[in-house]
């Protein structure tokens, strides 16, 4: 694959931020961004990695008008002066890939969105941060471009990505949030587009998500579209749980995300001498467990926070705090096991982790 590389003048060179307190997530961007294009008649062209800037695009583009779009969200970490390592981008391209084809997107090559990463991350590897629990974020994503209106698959479409030097996905950092069961909206239902990785799932819950912060709380925990009793994800990360000392972990439904760090966990518990179980859990048992000391843990995982303890739940007003609202220790496990992977401080036997 030939990529076409133009050069940053020194007016488009970004200031940095050096203060990873400062950092939040996704505030900041790199110098570059590598764009492809796409049409039915001629496939993918232009392959290009060119100065971080903003896109032209007609008023009419398909993607304003009927959300056709996915993206992806994986990190690089330092490891060294010298060393990047990007954790399981395959992973990231083959769930890019199911997104697309839900979508009538156009399915992108493993050449482009791996290798065409991996120069744009060389390129700007000065911007991955130092600093324990910094890393790169990387977002691909693939947009409907063509100027007409319709509902009907664009025959024009644009791959993109960018890249953002972040620190803790919340403010509190690895600390036990707050979390608000919602039993009435909807996010995603079987059948739908839950288990793609696009920007209608996202905008569903936001208004929900406004309403548990103004209420005290951190995120929402979702319960499935029919019965409104099965839990099915946190936020925007997948959910486990700690009971009588297993890992259990709702089975993938087809309405929400199969996530990667979700998949990781699953393959990691087993090797930390963690029985795991994927199995609906129904939010009554889970307040009863709580309450009884069963559940004994639980927290999110996602690329963005990679681990996130749970401290409590509310739900239909009753607030249950889990384990003493303190980090438990198969979540402190699994997330210094996971991140002395990512960041090359532990060995890693599944060859999750790509050096650049």
């Amino acid at each position: 694959m030939e990529i076409r590389i133009e050069p940053v003048q020194e007016n488009q060179k970004k200031r940095k931020c050096t203060n990873p307190a400062e950092l939040g997530f996704g505030r900041y961007f790199t110098d570059r961004m590598l764009v492809a294009d796409w049409s039915e008649r001629e496939g993918w062209f232009d392959v290009r990695i060119v100065p971080y800037g903003p896109f032209m695009l007609e008023p009419s583009a398909a993607v304003f008008h009927y959300g056709q779009e996915a993206f992806e969200g994986l990190k690089a970490y330092r490891w060294n002066a010298d060393s990047v390592a990007l954790f399981r981008p395959e992973m990231n391209l083959k769930r890019l890939i199911r997104s697309a084809t839900r979508l009538a997107l156009p399915e992108v090559p493993a050449d482009l969105f791996i290798e065409g990463m991996k120069e744009l991350v060389r390129l700007e590897r000065d911007w991955v941060p130092e600093s324990e629990g910094t890393s790169l974020y990387i977002r691909p994503a693939l947009i409907a471009t063509e100027e007409a209106l319709g509902v009907r698959p664009a025959a024009k479409c644009r791959f993109f990505i960018i890249l953002s030097p972040v620190g803790a996905y919340y403010a509190t950092g690895f600390k036990p949030v707050r979390i608000l069961v919602e039993d009435r909206m909807v996010r995603a239902a079987p059948g739908g587009t839950g288990e793609a990785k696009t920007g209608g799932n996202y905008a569903a819950s936001l208004i929900a998500g406004r309403e548990a912060v103004k209420r005290g709380f951190d995120q929402v925990l979702w319960l499935d579209a029919i019965q409104h009793r099965y839990v099915e994800e946190v936020g925007a990360m997948n959910i486990f749980f700690v009971i009588d000392n297993r890992l259990v972990t709702p089975p993938l439904s087809g309405s929400f995300l199969e996530g990667i760090t979700r998949d990781s966990i699953l393959k990691l518990a087993p090797t930390l001498g963690l029985t795991v179980e994927k199995r609906p859990a129904a939010i009554d048992d889970l307040m009863n467990g709580i309450r009884n000391g069963s559940v004994q843990e639980v927290f999110g995982a996602g690329t963005a926070a990679v681990v996130s303890p749970v401290g409590a739940l509310c739900y239909q007003n009753e607030l249950a705090t889990i384990g003493g609202g303190t980090v438990g220790p198969v979540t402190q496990l699994l997330y210094d096991t996971l991140t002395g992977i990512q960041y090359g401080r532990l060995p890693d036997r599944f060859g999750w982790m790509q050096e650049l």
